[in-house]
């Protein structure tokens, strides 16, 4: 939202400039070690001038130009593996890609460096922002379909509730590195589109002490302090972050964020263990879309308000790695992880005064649907008078979920080469309270709603309050292996089984429809294969199926007869079917020179092609109820296309270049319910219920078709540099 100027401070020298080389490794499964680097480090001839790596990891430890110590090759974790040898298009950032000298949050970030990545913005918080990856997103938006499976420290962060992504909750000064993998079942549920693994820092990844400041227009201010360090064998590290926004629309609710990180961890010779804790206490302002006719009179009107949403989060996680010998080793983790939501939206509503103004009615035009107070009373009369009237619509999440993973790695050699073997176990339970309530209010001249303690219970119109218990158990057992049948031809197979087991239960005694208990499962298989054709040029092909069980959200809110306010009231519970998605990618990799003295490129192009069978979409109202809708299997979709991505790194000057085309359209001929569409047309035997008629080959709204990112930068000297990047997006299908 705003340009910020910002001020550091830290207890280390000024940082020396130096060139990483891309990295080389990445974890091919869920669960990524924890080995950290050993103290004990060789040098490197220095070639002109020195430098240093304060806190670069293990895998990033190659030579390049200048003086770096480098872990010794025995330092490496097993549980990871050569990004030549992933027949897919994986993509690794390093926590230098993530300062701030480049992007002011991680998503921006992500946003430059990462091909294919498109950000949104449903909710008008910087904070909450989605993540476009080939088409699939990761959402903080209850109600938005996911497609992609987000894990920290090898827990999957997608809420138990609606699989949502809460990016406010990640400390991102705590980030260590990401790793993007396109569709692979071994990664799980929602992985349809990908995967993104995010690795923390610990006391043996980072030592010193740092602090940093920034601020901007609209009342930014930000800061965060992070330390680390280690003694012998026990290390100890800990980030606070604090932020706040004011916001630039008119009575935008002001959004404040507090989190902190912290991680304890010791090893030996063959084992480490890391015990970690993420906290938050956010509280956001959500103000979303504006009619054009206020827009015209003032870009930054707001409809209705208040907005806002307030999340906390607690996050407790222990991870193991521990080396059984030269080529078996163990990966584990168990975690707790407490969240908490409640939502405030102000908004129109469909309640009027009827029976010549007596009573007030969800229909007051025809009279019908009348409001009633507690079960079995008379229908509410109407002391409002003439006013104007408008609801608040709250809503309540309290989610509590355990889990863990089990996984061992080998790298045994199999008739004479090299083989990686990783498999695994995992299970996560989730319990969840879900209530709801809608109160009528009364809209003041600026379109604020002022509750009347008058709470809307209409069972027959969907708006009665909810009260849910929701508990769902996702059981998942994988295999990857990675066999060199050359030096040069590597073949990876593997697969995965997920179960996923959902029950809902009314607690209200008068939603019935709610009660249900569902069961999904399925095996999901990938394979495919590199070549190297020369040393400098690798081609690589794979195939790979990946599932998402519709969420405890979804399956509360299915019927078109009973629309739901999307994230906040349930009302029936049709069946729907799971996502399966089946992709194709192939393409070629390379580069050429050693470090960035004498010249480094890195180039990569390729093409994707994913069917997803039975999708999950969104769908508006047939009733024609405002802010209301349900979901609904939509047959198959197509996400295609092309990916080309350059790097290049010469004595001071660093640049990159990437473009990515994505083609997503619907394969099957389906009607959905539209009432508001300009396009819709009306049913035969019923001109009340509006509909658009999709065909095979309409584009999929609101995924952007092309996708271009550049960027240059120049050391001036070793301590200053200039750069620029500029990010071009397409248009897409409201």
């Amino acid at each position: 939202m705003a340009l910020s100027t910002g001020v550091h401070a830290q207890t280390t020298d000024a940082p020396v400039r130096t060139e990483l080389p891309p990295v080389t490794v990445i974890a091919p499964a869920p669960l990524a070690g924890t080995r950290s680097p050993k103290p004990a480090t060789r040098p490197v001839t220095q070639r002109s001038r020195t430098a240093r790596v304060r806190n670069a990891p293990a895998e990033t430890a190659a030579a390049p130009a200048g003086g770096i110590a480098i872990p010794r090759t025995s330092d490496r974790d097993a549980s990871l593996i050569d990004r030549d040898k992933v027949p897919s298009n994986t993509e690794v950032l390093t926590s230098t890609d993530f300062s701030h000298n480049y992007s002011t949050s991680f998503l921006d970030s992500v946003n430059r460096k990462l091909p294919g990545v498109t950000l949104g913005d449903d909710t008008g918080n910087p904070f909450q922002r989605n993540l476009d990856y080939r088409g699939f997103v990761a959402s903080p938006v209850q109600g938005t379909p996911q497609g992609i499976a987000v894990y920290q420290n090898g827990v999957r962060i997608n809420e138990s509730w609606g699989d949502v992504v809460n990016w406010d909750f990640i400390p991102e000064k705590a980030i260590d590195r990401v790793s993007l993998f396109p569709s692979n079942p071994v990664f799980g549920l929602n992985a349809i589109g990908g995967a993104l693994g995010i690795q923390m820092k610990n006391g043996f990844t980072y030592q010193g002490v740092e602090g940093e400041a920034f601020g901007g227009s609209y009342g930014r201010v930000q800061g965060s302090v992070q330390a680390g360090g280690q003694q012998d064998n026990v290390s100890a590290y800990a980030a606070f972050e604090s932020a706040y926004d004011g916001g630039w629309r008119d009575f935008a609710n002001s959004s404040h964020v507090n989190r902190i990180y912290v991680d304890v961890g010791t090893r030996n010779d063959d084992t480490e263990l890391h015990v970690n804790f993420t906290g938050a206490d956010n509280v956001l302002g959500n103000v979303a879309a504006t009619p054009i006719q206020l827009l015209n009179q003032r870009w930054s009107s707001v409809y209705t308000w208040p907005q806002s949403t307030h999340l906390q989060l607690a996050f407790l996680n222990a991870t193991l790695n521990h080396n059984f010998s030269d080529t078996w080793s163990f990966q584990g983790n168990a975690y707790y992880r407490g969240f908490w939501q409640s939502h405030i939206d102000g908004n129109g509503t469909e309640v009027e005064g009827c029976n010549r103004g007596r009573n007030l009615c969800i229909d007051g035009a025809n009279d019908n649907d009348p409001i009633y107070g507690p079960v079995g009373g008379p229908p509410v009369p109407n002391t409002l008078g003439t006013v104007f009237l408008g609801e608040i619509d709250r809503n309540r999440v309290a989610t509590n979920t355990f889990g863990g993973t089990a996984q061992l790695t080998n790298t045994d050699r199999l008739f004479g080469y090299e083989n990686h073997v990783v498999m695994g176990v995992s299970v996560d339970h989730g319990f969840t309270k879900f209530n709801a309530t809608s109160e009528l209010g009364t809209v003041d001249q600026n379109l604020f709603v002022t509750g009347t303690g008058i709470f809307i219970n209409q069972p027959d119109a969907g708006l009665s309050p909810v009260d849910l218990h929701a508990t769902n158990t996702y059981t998942g057992l994988y295999l990857t292996d990675t066999f060199d049948v050359t030096n040069r031809f590597s073949v990876t197979a593997g697969g995965r089984f997920n179960l996923a087991q959902i029950d809902l239960e009314d607690q209200t005694g008068t939603n019935p429809l709610l009660n249900s208990s569902k069961r999904f499962q399925r095996f999901n298989p990938v394979i495919g294969g590199t070549y190297k054709i020369t040393p400098n040029l690798t081609a690589y092909a794979g195939y790979s199926e990946a599932n998402r069980a519709p969420t405890p959200l979804e399956l509360g809110c299915s019927d078109p007869n009973h629309p739901c306010m999307l994230d906040s009231f349930l009302v029936a519970d049709p069946p729907l079917k799971q996502v399966v998605s089946h992709t194709v990618e192939a393409g070629f990799r390379g580069g050429w020179g050693r470090d960035a003295g004498t010249g480094m490129l890195t180039w990569g192009l390729g093409v994707f092609h994913t069917l997803s069978d039975d999708d999950i979409i969104q769908v508006a109202s047939p009733l024609g109820v405002n802010n209301r809708g349900f979901f609904q299997n939509a047959g198959q979709t197509l996400r295609q296309g092309i990916e080309a991505k350059l790097d290049y790194r010469f004595d001071r000057w660093n640049a990159y270049a990437n473009y990515t085309y994505v083609d997503a359209t619907y394969r099957s001929a389906i009607t959905l319910f539209s009432p508001n569409n300009p396009n819709a047309v009306s049913d035969p035997g019923n001109s009340d219920l509006q509909y658009v008629n999709v065909r095979p080959g309409d584009q999929i709204p609101g995924i952007p078709a092309h996708r271009f990112k550049a960027g240059v930068e120049y050391f001036v000297t070793d301590a200053w540099k200039v750069g620029a990047d500029v990010n071009v997006v397409g248009s897409q299908w409201l």
